[in-house]
């Protein structure tokens, strides 16, 4: 017999950027010169400061099982850098450390969502934000915005939303896939809105707080309307470049923060022990790394936002965060070449693999189809390449 496999599995989607990673990946094995532009991840090594401290750690013996919550000094110092650069207080023990920022999601999601509940996302939205209320069996509630609208919900699309058995709020800002990022006052209009609605959590996903163009930073637990039920989301992955380090944490009232780590204790229990000690280091040695790499960030942007901009038929705006250009492409729907005709914004995707040669993400997986990510988290030279082939692609059709 076959053994089974349990209906929340078979219920979930398969994530639609690892999936593309991974056909690429296949095509490179093949002897296809394949440029990845569809996963979110710095091309950047980690810096150097933070590296020692991990090699110092395995030279001191942190070898052991750590704390289901994280290191109480790793918490100390999250909570002094939200306090120093954001400006909102969540003492040690409001924080958990897991094993990424979307464990940390996860787990909050988990902690909070009964069956039957309704989260509101506005989309486009990360991949996995429904599919992890799909596991709470909660029922996700996209709220869209385009790109007219810089992919930013109003307000009155917010209010409209709420209903009874509203719970919940995932919010992104600066925003991964469409990388948008949302003013104090375009914040604030959200905010008055949520405080007529005292039972909503706010969980606040901020991983691309450090890569963002607009001179600023507000985060959503700054408004004291509703500070004391916003959970924040964030991490070293993207601003240290340290994906494969595995470190997140949400930062949270008391109630639920205990209920996370009482979560984690009993399918993961603690981060790793080396990882944590260099995110240490990361949150406490010289920021200088940050700055620089989103000097980088910014440059390759306004190179990839150029030379799209070039391509008839590409509807392009300007990303003022993270590492993302979210270009609507419904020009190309119904245009073949050599027999091959594009139905949807997924046939593009998979085209621009197999024709051009490079690695994007279908917009429909973050709830908007006829939209494509590609992600400019990579060498000057290979976004320069990689846009001349997604340029001739897409003039072969017609």
């Amino acid at each position: 017999m076959t053994p089974e496999i349990s209906q929340r599995i078979q219920a979930l989607a398969v994530s639609q950027t690892l999936a593309m990673s991974q056909r690429s990946s296949q095509l490179r094995s093949e002897g296809v010169d394949v440029i990845n532009l569809s996963v979110g991840e710095p091309d950047f090594h980690t810096p150097d400061h933070i590296k020692l401290a991990a090699i110092k750690a395995v030279e001191d013996n942190y070898s052991f099982y750590s704390p289901v919550p994280g290191y109480m000094s790793l918490r100390k110092a999250v909570s002094e850098k939200l306090r120093k650069e954001n400006g909102v207080d969540y003492a040690p023990e409001q924080i958990v450390v897991g094993n990424g920022a979307k464990q940390a999601l996860c787990n909050v999601v988990l902690a909070t969502v009964n069956p039957g509940d309704e989260v509101i996302i506005p989309t486009p939205a990360w991949v996995s934000y429904f599919e992890m209320v799909k596991l709470a069996e909660g029922k996700g509630v996209a709220v869209p915005a385009g790109i007219d609208n810089e992919f930013k919900i109003t307000p009155a699309q917010l209010e409209e939303a709420i209903t009874e058995r509203t719970t919940l709020l995932m919010f992104c800002s600066p925003s991964n896939p469409t990388g948008s990022v949302y003013s104090r006052e375009e914040l604030q209009g959200l905010v008055d809105v949520l405080a007529r609605y005292p039972r909503i959590t706010v969980i606040s996903d901020e991983i691309y707080e450090h890569i963002n163009y607009t001179g600023g930073f507000t985060s959503m637990a700054s408004f004291p309307e509703i500070a004391d039920r916003v959970v924040l989301i964030n991490g070293v992955s993207k601003a240290y470049a340290m994906t494969g380090w595995r470190i997140g944490y949400c930062a949270a009232p008391t109630v639920i923060a205990k209920a996370v780590s009482k979560l984690q204790g009993q399918y993961t229990s603690g981060a790793s022990s080396i990882a944590q000690k260099a995110a240490e280091a990361a949150y406490t040695g010289p920021q200088d790394c940050v700055a620089q790499m989103r000097e980088a960030f910014e440059r390759r942007r306004d190179l990839v936002v150029r030379m799209a901009r070039e391509i008839p038929g590409l509807k392009v705006n300007v990303p003022m965060g993270a590492f993302y250009l979210f270009p609507e492409v419904s020009a190309y729907i119904g245009k073949s070449y050599n027999g091959r005709r594009i139905e949807s914004s997924a046939d593009l995707a998979m085209y621009l693999l197999e024709e051009g040669h490079v690695a994007t993400v279908d917009g429909g997986a973050f709830g908007a189809p006829g939209y494509i990510r590609l992600s400019y988290a990579a060498a000057d030279n290979l976004l320069e390449e990689a846009m001349r082939r997604i340029a001739e692609a897409l003039g072969k059709l017609s």
